[in-house]
């Protein structure tokens, strides 16, 4: 029996709940919260995980795994404290890790602990072979988030005054993958997970496009290197819950969970 703790009981962290409360091999012990949420995740936790504890620290009794899907906060106040000690843990926002010094703070921690950290692949394919081509030598590295103009709500791009009446697809931003993970935080994850398998934050291109013509999230990667070069389309069904958020991502974290029991990894 697998035992976990799961930060965070938003969108990603219920679809998991809910996939992992039919799996027998895996025991949530606690779902670790803020404290403004702690009401409404117990009811929410209740039916899903009925054994976890509801709590707003992470319990100091040993784990097998902790799987943070709450941002960055969840990451400096829970995770690096836990690697310290050395739980392994699964983080999903991956964009946290391009605020200066969060990375770094990582891997003290996990060093410290003998730990080991997971960043998790998400909505986003092909990471092991650009962190292959990596060892060879990359020479570019480009991603394009396209999403229908409702996913960017809440967003910057949202202050474009066309951004609910687009008729055609719309750059909303061009730049480094730094500056996307800064401006677009909840939008940050695959942009950041490239950059850590490629050729890093700074020299990451990213563009992204709110398109009226999709439904799903489609990303793209072009790499070239010294191996060659690399193509990758991925058109993402979205979380019923968060349209932000692609159902692969929960499908992500699932893997990660389950990849600790499993005798052979791919």
């Amino acid at each position: 029996m697998l035992k976990i703790a799961v930060i965070g009981c938003g969108a990603i962290s219920q679809a998991v709940l809910q996939e992992l409360a039919r799996d027998g091999a895996v025991e949530v012990a606690a779902v670790v919260v803020r404290p403004e949420s702690l009401a409404e995740a117990r009811a929410k936790v209740r039916d899903l995980a009925p054994r976890a504890e509801v709590c707003t620290e992470l319990p100091q009794r040993p784990f097998d795994l902790v799987v943070e899907a709450a941002g960055h906060a969840a990451i400096e106040q829970h995770v690096v404290p836990a690697l310290s000690r050395g739980v392994p843990c699964v983080i999903v926002s991956i964009g946290a890790l391009a605020a200066p010094g969060v990375a770094e703070r990582l891997e003290r921690a996990a060093r410290a602990g003998s730990a080991q950290v997971r960043l998790i692949s998400g909505a986003i394919g092909a990471l092991d072979a650009l962190a292959a081509a990596r060892q060879g030598g990359l020479d570019t590295v480009t991603y394009t988030g396209c999403k229908p103009p409702h996913a960017w709500e809440g967003l910057p791009a949202a202050n474009l005054p066309r951004l609910a009446d687009l008729r055609e697809p719309e750059t909303i931003f061009e730049g480094s993958a730094r500056e996307a993970c800064a401006l677009f935080p909840k939008n940050a994850n695959v942009a950041a997970a490239i950059s850590i398998a490629g050729v890093g934050m700074e020299a990451t291109r990213v563009r992204l496009v709110a398109d009226p013509s999709i439904r799903e999230n489609a990303h793209k990667v072009h790499a070239c290197g010294d191996f060659g070069e690399l193509e990758l389309v991925m058109r993402n069904k979205a979380l019923a819950s968060n349209p932000k958020t692609s159902l692969l991502t929960v499908f992500s974290v699932l893997r990660a969970v389950r990849s600790r029991l499993d005798p052979v990894l791919i």
